[in-house]
């Protein structure tokens, strides 16, 4: 069956229509036509994959990684870098209009359009590592991932020598390529210490327990220290994550400020320079602990760091809040939290978001009590749908 490509969804897949259904293609982009196998078909659209190419779109590219197709990780390098930010401004804009937000958001590219990622997730199985198709358990073998630092590449091999037949790794690098890695697995694995030193391995935890080295290391952006634990959030873009602290920088004032979803303390850190006091809310102990600690590498005695769900430890907060800071994970807020922002009424809101649709399910209680003075989209995962927002917030 042929169809041509029209438009792009929010998920990333291409748009047609096909017997007076919407069909959504993934790894299409518009103008493209192919031949297409239906996946799933109900009333109202068809789930279909692609079989053949038959004609490009004018602003397709060739894509530079080899398992681009099959892989789930990358979703948009059939597009030059340029019209992947195009669509992700217009995705954005797009979920913001529902709740009547139109005015224009301005975008921060990648400086580093390959091998950004400090971070990546992989998949054992029998043996071999990878990623999974997306939406399925079908492990697509790699032997480099694109996105990811070189150092983390470099280690996979070391991996593989680990002997492990089934599980999940976590591999993190820092500023100077140090590496921190986290294994879940009922295999007994092999370690090969003596080789470690030459790939800067400051850690390997197995199944939550140091294993070797460390559970944390120290990581450096915009000239302030972090130490980060093997399970803290950390972002995973550094340059991009330096320009979220610049815009933070930027609008972030008061005596009295509060960051949720504080993780390892770096906006609280960030905030404290513009403020008299700051409570950070987190609710995993080793990032409340790294915190701590970041607070004194950096000589900040300003913050208040709070252990526990964000939902529970606001509701204790009682003083008189002139900013918040909110950086919730996909999910977003939850009902009570909002009802108590805006019972504490702040002058600003901050809030970094990794899931535009549920920034926007939260704006529309927001923006009962608020305007947004400025909004930014930053590239924080290259040539994926995902992107970092940030929406600057003012009380009316």
């Amino acid at each position: 069956m042929q169809i041509e490509i029209e438009r792009m969804d929010h998920l990333g897949n291409g748009i047609g229509y096909l017997n007076g259904k919407v069909a959504f293609v993934p790894k299409t982009i518009p103008g493209d036509i192919v031949n297409i196998r239906i996946i799933k078909e109900t009333k109202a659209y068809i789930n279909a994959d692609v079989v053949k190419y038959l004609k490009r779109g004018k602003d397709y590219v060739k894509e530079f990684c080899p398992y681009y197709l099959k892989c789930g990780g990358c979703h948009l390098q059939n597009f030059t870098y340029e019209k992947t930010l195009e669509y992700k401004k217009e995705r954005v804009q797009n979920i913001l209009n529902k709740v009547k937000i139109n005015q224009d958001i301005e975008v921060i590219p990648n400086e580093v359009k390959q091998n950004y990622r400090n971070k990546i997730e992989l998949k054992i199985q029998n043996g071999k590592i990878g990623y999974y198709i997306k939406k399925t358990h079908e492990l697509v073998e790699i032997d480099k991932c694109l996105v990811a630092k070189k150092c983390l590449n470099n280690f996979l091999a070391e991996i593989k020598k680990m002997q492990i037949k089934n599980g999940d790794i976590t591999l993190r690098c820092n500023y100077n390529d140090e590496l921190l890695i986290a294994i879940y697995t009922q295999d007994k694995i092999a370690l090969h210490e003596e080789d470690y030193p030459n790939y800067k391995v400051v850690g390997i935890i197995l199944n939550d327990k140091c294993f070797y080295g460390e559970n944390k290391f120290l990581d450096i952006i915009n000239n302030t220290f972090f130490e980060v634990s093997y399970n803290s959030f950390f972002q995973v873009n550094s340059y991009i994550n330096s320009k979220l602290f610049e815009i933070l920088n930027k609008y972030i004032d008061g005596d009295t400020i509060i960051d949720l979803y504080s993780g390892v303390g770096t906006l609280a850190i960030m905030a404290s320079k513009n403020a008299k006091k700051v409570y950070a809310i987190e609710n995993i102990p080793n990032a409340v602990i790294n915190g701590m600690r970041n607070a004194k590498i950096n000589s900040i005695s300003n913050i208040n760091f709070i252990l526990g769900k964000v939902e529970d430890k606001i509701m204790l907060i009682d003083d008189k809040i002139d900013a918040i800071i909110v950086d919730p994970p996909r999910k977003g807020l939850d009902e009570n939290t909002i009802k108590k922002i805006l019972e504490l009424s702040p002058i600003k809101i901050i809030y970094i978001s990794c899931e535009t649709q549920k920034l926007s399910e939260d704006l529309k209680y927001l923006l009962n009590n608020y305007t947004l003075k400025k909004g930014y989209i930053l590239d924080m995962f290259s040539y994926s749908y995902h992107c970092e927002s940030i929406t600057v917030l003012e009380r009316r």
